[in-house]
């Protein structure tokens, strides 16, 4: 995996949400394979009291461009209850929901990139109070935090 594949994850996460810049991305890098990063993303986003809605494959898109890999997922999580009341009174926020988190293999490392919740609070206005995406921030913080200390 190359420095051109990063940048493609990243310019695919600001192209989803209209306006947002290099700023509305979260990052973290771990020294962790893949298939563990995958499963200490997948357990520290239950033990935030989240959902693992779905785990989408995206190496066969990938391969047609011309990559080399089978190690790049999208992780969709939230809590139900709360994208049902996100989707009711902020219905602008429907194509966004659940959040998305990218992992993928560059070389014995495991990056993980979203989107930073603020872009959801924007997008929402004042529609939805900002404490629910001030939460996201601080979870997405740790559930990263958790990825990275993991050994």
């Amino acid at each position: 995996m190359n420095r051109s594949f990063l940048f493609g994850v990243v310019a695919g996460l600001l192209l989803y949400f209209p306006g947002a810049s290099a700023e509305d991305v979260v990052m973290a890098r771990c020294a962790l394979a893949f298939p563990e990063a995958m499963l200490v993303l997948q357990e520290s986003i239950r033990d935030h009291g989240y959902t693992v809605a779905r785990v989408q494959r995206i190496d066969i898109g990938l391969t047609g461009m011309g990559y080399k890999t089978d190690k790049y997922r999208i992780v969709f999580a939230g809590k139900a209850e709360e994208i049902r009341y996100l989707t009711e009174n902020a219905p602008q926020l429907i194509p966004y929901l659940p959040p998305k988190i990218s992992i993928f293999a560059e070389g014995e490392q495991t990056i993980l990139v979203t989107s930073h919740p603020k872009l959801y609070a924007e997008i929402a206005g004042a529609a939805i109070d900002p404490v629910i995406f001030e939460r996201w921030t601080n979870d997405l913080y740790s559930i990263f935090h958790d990825v990275r200390m993991a050994e």
